[in-house]
């Protein structure tokens, strides 16, 4: 199952001390400070690799922390910079930093961004020698590294989105499509979590079903429409077992428009399955004209039948094609 949200708690490297030391020399035994500087803590980074399952494997391990700069040393030896720590997260992450309410987007594979900053060095002893003291016992500690929450929110990048009413027949029609193995079942909210598969390169999400009010946050409305947003197309499923398909599209494009009205300018086909309930090829001619010129293509399916299915995916491919 595909986790898309987790909050992890990052911490910045703290900043090493600075010291009190004295340099010692062949005929002169005192011959005044040398305490190094401490060493800078390491920072945090993020970067998008191209593994949507990846938030599942911090489910266990949610505290991540940069290494502590070093201590400095006589001779005026700076520590050595703790080691910047990068955490991996799936291309298309939305990270919010929960205290400062910053918010970073990693939207290209390879993409870093610095997050919190490890704290800086302390200072030794040598950078307080004066006039009036020449052997100064004083040191700073170094500052402490930025800590804090982060909610991490996976928004899919995928091609295709596959979106409809619950029991639309989506993940039916993905695993028949793409080989996938998402849960299916004769019942409401079969899918809680985005399933993916690859159709001929093209990676299509099962969006979970959309309901009336998902747009205001009724059921899972909202956690479902975010993943939409990413994706090129929109292929809309509509049951022909429902009495009327035409008020089930009607109610899936207002949620998307009270979501975000760009979402309805999206690319859109139609997909009408479960068209083994339809008696005949007229039934099916007559239910396909109430859907004209309501999107960019048309099709309908039957999973239940290789050569229907066989048919859809050969016909999608090149209309996918046409449209990306």
């Amino acid at each position: 199952m595909l986790l898309d949200e987790i909050k992890l708690n990052f911490e910045a490297g703290n900043g090493g001390d600075g010291v009190i030391r004295w340099l010692h020399e062949k005929f002169r035994e005192f011959s005044g400070p040398s305490g190094g500087d401490g060493g800078k803590g390491g920072d945090i980074y993020v970067e998008a690799v191209p593994d949507v399952w990846l938030l599942g494997e911090y489910k266990s391990d949610k505290k991540f922390k940069a290494e502590n700069g070093a201590s400095g040393s006589s001779k005026s030896k700076t520590g050595k910079d703790g080691q910047d720590l990068i955490i991996k997260l799936p291309v298309g992450s939305h990270i919010t930093n929960l205290s400062s309410g910053r918010e970073y987007d990693l939207t290209k594979i390879g993409e870093r961004q610095i997050v919190l900053f490890g704290g800086n060095g302390g200072k030794g002893n040598k950078h307080f020698k004066s006039f009036t003291d020449q052997a100064p016992q004083k040191q700073t500690d170094g500052k402490k590294g930025e800590k804090a929450n982060f909610q991490i929110e996976l928004r899919l990048i995928a091609d295709i989105g596959l979106i409809g009413l619950p029991n639309a027949g989506k993940s039916s029609l993905l695993n028949a499509l793409t080989g996938a193995r998402a849960k299916i079942g004769d019942y409401r909210f079969t899918t809680l979590d985005p399933n993916l598969g690859d159709l001929y390169g093209f990676i299509i999400a099962d969006i979970p079903g959309l309901i009336e009010g998902a747009s205001t946050g009724k059921g899972l409305g909202h956690k479902f429409l975010k993943h939409i947003k990413r994706t090129k197309i929109l292929l809309h499923c509509l049951s022909l077992e429902s009495e009327n398909p035409l008020e089930d599209y009607e109610i899936i494009r207002n949620e998307l428009g009270g979501f975000d009205k760009q979402l309805l300018e999206k690319k859109e086909i139609l997909i009408l399955t479960k068209n083994d309930v339809l008696a005949t090829k007229k039934n099916l001619v007559e239910k396909k004209k109430i859907f004209k010129g309501k999107a960019k293509k048309i099709f309908d399916v039957s999973i239940l039948d290789d050569e229907s299915v066989k048919s859809l995916s050969d016909n999608l491919v090149k209309e996918i094609k046409k449209l990306i």
